[in-house]
């Protein structure tokens, strides 16, 4: 076995580099001389006569002090042109054991740390089958200064070239220094394009991201990983996935001319996205966790995540395909997703979100986690962003099992409400049943003004497009309408009294779900009105004297009733035009002598006769010649020769066009 050489005494070193070259030789004899060596070395205590190796060593340490002193002298971290003339380090066998010597010298000053790094990689690229010598020099400081050591070694070797390879993997494999190193890579993997961190010797120079993947793909490569890629594999999974999105949404110019060199290095015919991608299938499979990517390779997972529109889609059937191999696992990547989601400024938040709307069910929430979780749940419902509102809304749906998660989602209730003006009926949808779990699932009761505004809000989504979202917003107001004390009737008898019409409008409903549960509500609402009569009504399913029996009750209402009923002249469902009709000829009965709201009635009676159906626009027409023929006594006897007129002019098609509004506003003239 190879002895290794005698480490110079310090005293020696230093004083030549004090005194310079122009020192006396028998200063320097006088100092190296009481050097005494240990017994086992020996043999190899010569003089210079004696062996020339000894003079060769003794050039040698000369040499690597100048170097040190002008490591120094250095003001920039990078291996330049003025480090050429000590070349001749980096070629003998005994430079390896004066690296000792430029530890001990940095560790008394860091900024030095730096520089030997970069000795180091020039050596290891200089001697190729000599890496063992170098592992407790670098050991020790990457232990001392990990940062230095890692954004240096990210600096000199973006591309991990041979040596720096070498470099990560005795870092990575080593108690010592695996974790620390490890950390700080990951703190450059979170970020995009490019990490910034000073060094010791005041380098502030970025190092883009895509060259730490570079490092992470070339270390998953090795074959046995290290045991810290296992303990982070959560906090690797997570910055790998959101670099894809990164990559994919945003590619700057030195991002892609590094890429090129690196393509030229490796033969990676592949984008940068891509490449993301690539490792972290490779650290998926190197956790076992093959099914996750073949599953993902089968439902053309891979290539969705490489498009920014639909990059979330995907991180949701990962996060799917993650939770049927492993809970735990899962467990620990939402953890740190809530983490980072709270802690730093949020750049992903959209495929973040669809993470965690898939597995935040499987999460076991303490005290503090269920807190943080509202919190950024809470932020999303008021984005601006239609698909975070979405799958906020989704997770905390996944939640309302837990009933302390249910009594903390109080705080949530203003939020929602104004989320019930949204104009996606999905969100609306999903608000109402969440908005439902809440009242429901807790005794206490909602505040008076927040009440009334939740049943303001629903009034109109009575007659919203989305059936589901009709149903929904119907069933709460029925339970709102219950559970309300007595402070607060009165303040809703004014609410409610405007719901009797849309209720009674939808009883008529196509969809029968729809139809049973506005009968039910009617029902509700008129016992709680004290209608007597409206509820009796409705009980004996008499709905088409439901609306005499409101118009004649109180008319001064009567037009407001009119107009809110010529709006469902206009609905899809053909039931409920029909209701409508009948509705505003039985109003315009109540009108007589209103001919401003006559003629409105007429107007839209006249649009009717061409409705789609048939049947609808028959009894358009028999409902605007009942109330003409009302109105008819009212009128002189010219006023009843135009009104004759004009129903002659209805039979020849020519003259369809012309209406009672025209008459009416002749006889007017």
């Amino acid at each position: 076995m190879e002895q290794r050489p005698p480490r110079l005494p310090k005293l020696a070193w230093v004083e030549e580099e004090e005194e310079g070259p122009g020192a006396a030789p028998a200063q320097e004899t006088e100092e190296v001389v009481p050097l005494k060596l240990p017994q086992e070395d020996a043999a190899v205590e010569r003089t210079q006569e004696q062996d020339p190796a000894h003079g060769h060593f003794r050039r040698t340490a000369q040499l690597v002090c100048k170097f040190i002193k002008r490591i120094r002298e250095e003001e920039t971290s990078t291996m330049g042109t003025g480090l050429r003339a000590y070349s001749p380090i980096f070629k003998t066998k005994t430079s390896a054991a004066l690296l000792d010597m430029l530890v001990e010298e940095g560790f008394s000053n860091p900024q030095q740390v730096p520089a030997m790094v970069r000795y180091i990689h020039q050596w290891l690229m200089a001697n190729q089958f000599a890496e063992h010598r170098l592992n407790r020099t670098l050991l020790d400081l990457t232990e001392d200064q990990p940062a230095d050591v890692v954004m240096t070694l990210l600096r000199v070797a973006p591309s991990c070239d041979r040596a720096a390879l070498t470099m990560w993997n005795s870092i990575m494999c080593s108690p010592r220094t695996a974790e620390p190193a490890l950390l700080i890579l990951l703190d450059v993997l979170g970020s995009w394009p490019e990490h910034s961190m000073c060094t010791s010797d005041g380098d502030k120079t970025g190092v883009l991201v895509v060259a730490a993947t570079v490092v992470m793909w070339k270390i998953l490569q090795v074959p046995c990983v290290p045991h810290m890629v296992t303990v982070y594999f959560p906090h690797l999974f997570v910055h790998l996935l959101f670099q894809v999105f990164f990559s994919t949404l945003d590619m700057p110019e030195e991002v892609d001319n590094f890429w090129k060199g690196c393509q030229q290095q490796y033969g990676l015919a592949t984008s940068p996205n891509r490449f993301a991608v690539r490792t972290l299938k490779s650290l998926l499979c190197r956790m076992q966790h093959e099914d996750v990517v073949v599953a993902m390779e089968r439902k053309c997972g891979w290539d969705t995540l490489l498009c920014a529109d639909t990059h979330h889609y995907a991180v949701g059937l990962l996060a799917r395909e993650m939770s049927c191999v492993s809970i735990p696992l899962c467990s620990r990547i939402t953890r740190y997703l809530l983490r980072l989601l709270s802690t730093q400024e949020p750049r992903w938040e959209l495929p973040a979100l669809a993470f965690l709307a898939e597995v935040l069910e499987l999460l076991d929430l303490s005290e503090h986690g269920a807190n943080r979780v509202l919190q950024i749940l809470s932020r999303q419902l008021q984005s601006e962003c239609r698909e975070r509102r979405r799958l906020a809304l989704r997770a905390l749906l996944e939640l309302i099992d837990d009933p302390s998660m249910t009594e903390k989602m109080w705080s949530l209730t203003e939020s929602l409400v104004e989320l019930l003006q949204d104009t996606d009926g999905e969100i609306i949808s999903m608000t109402v049943m969440l908005l439902s779990f809440i009242i429901l699932d807790n005794d206490m009761l909602m505040p008076s003004p927040m009440a009334l505004q939740l049943v303001e809000a629903l009034l109109p989504l009575f007659d919203h497009d989305y059936s589901q979202v009709q149903l929904l917003s119907i069933l709460l107001f029925r339970t709102l309408v219950t559970l309300p004390q007595e402070k607060e009737k009165k303040a809703l008898k004014t609410h409610l009294r405007q719901s009797l019409l849309p209720l009674f409008f939808h009883c008529h409903d196509e969809n029968q779900r729809v139809a049973e549960v506005s009968q039910e509500t009617l029902l509700c609402v008129a016992e709680f009105l004290k209608r007597r009569d409206l509820e009796k009504l409705v009980k004996d399913k008499k709905l088409w004297k439901f609306t005499e029996c409101l118009l004649a009750d109180d008319r001064s209402r009567a037009s407001e009733n009119l107009r809110r009923a010529l709006l469902y002249l206009r609905n899809p469902q053909e039931s409920l035009r029909e209701a409508a009709i009948r509705f505003t000829g039985m109003a315009g009965r109540h009108l007589r002598g209103r001919r401003e709201e006559l003629q409105l009635i007429c107007s839209a009676l006249e649009d009717m006769g061409n409705d789609i159906s048939t049947a609808v626009g028959n009894l358009a027409i028999q409902t605007l010649y009942v109330l003409q023929a009302v109105e008819r006594g009212r009128y002189s006897i010219f006023d009843n020769l135009h009104n004759q007129l004009r129903r002659a002019w209805r039979t020849r098609p020519h003259l369809s066009g012309l209406g009672c509004l025209r008459c009416w506003s002749s006889a007017e003239s």
